[in-house]
């Protein structure tokens, strides 16, 4: 028959429980608050960068980036909360904000290790970033400025070729391979669009000169 004697004593057990899991806890709430303010604060730079409102922009995603310096204490403290799936979606668009400004405002793309960011969070953050030029180009051919479109369709183009070549399982890239899969029917879509435009305006130009031409007299054919 079993005594009170030899009953183990849980109290410290539990003290270390309560301690370790209220700390985990909190980095958790800290970590999901500062994960929708970086996700709130990237959208909206994207948002500015479209509105061709570059300061603003710039602003904004220094915000964002103070928020995730916060974060840099779940890191030392509970690694599994600050490379949770929250956190990590958080640096990824960071990342895209970042490099969708710094392609539409000519700027050379900051590295991962620039915006203190996993390679994972940077490459699907890229990876994103086709959808954002494919907006961009669109908005510009609707406005009938076509200048940076080829451009900006061969940087799309770059970013594809480089995404297809990280073979790596999806544990690794953090679904990469999803977002790259996504983004070359959006790339194609872009492709078809400002060719298709491209054309019509050409089209458009030489309809233009030969009614000049036409406007001009009996002698637009330049016959003797």
């Amino acid at each position: 028959m079993s005594t009170a004697a030899n009953r183990p004593d849980l109290t410290q057990a539990s003290e270390r429980a309560q301690q370790e899991l209220s700390a985990k806890h909190d980095a958790r709430e800290t970590g999901l608050r500062i994960s929708r303010e970086v996700i709130r604060l990237s959208a909206n730079a994207i948002r500015a960068v479209h509105r061709h409102d570059l300061d603003e922009a710039a602003s904004l995603i220094s915000r964002a980036s103070q928020q995730l310096e916060e974060a840099d204490v779940i890191r030392g403290r509970s690694p599994d909360i600050y490379y949770s799936g929250f956190l990590a979606d958080a640096r990824k668009e960071y990342a895209e904000a970042n490099i969708t400004l710094a392609l539409i405002s000519g700027n050379p793309i900051p590295q991962a290790e620039d915006l203190g960011v996993e390679m994972a969070s940077y490459l699907n953050g890229m990876g994103e970033v086709i959808g954002e030029l494919r907006r961009y180009v669109l908005d510009s051919l609707r406005r009938n400025e076509t200048e940076r479109c080829e451009e900006l369709m061969q940087v799309m183009d770059d970013i594809y070729s480089l995404l297809v070549t990280v073979d790596f399982p999806e544990g690794v890239t953090g679904g990469l391979r999803r977002t790259t899969d996504a983004m070359r029917g959006v790339l194609e879509r872009t492709r078809g669009d400002l060719t298709m435009t491209l054309r019509q305006l050409e089209l458009e130009k030489l309809l233009a000169g030969w009614q000049e031409r036409l406007a001009s007299g009996p002698n637009y054919l330049d016959t003797p």
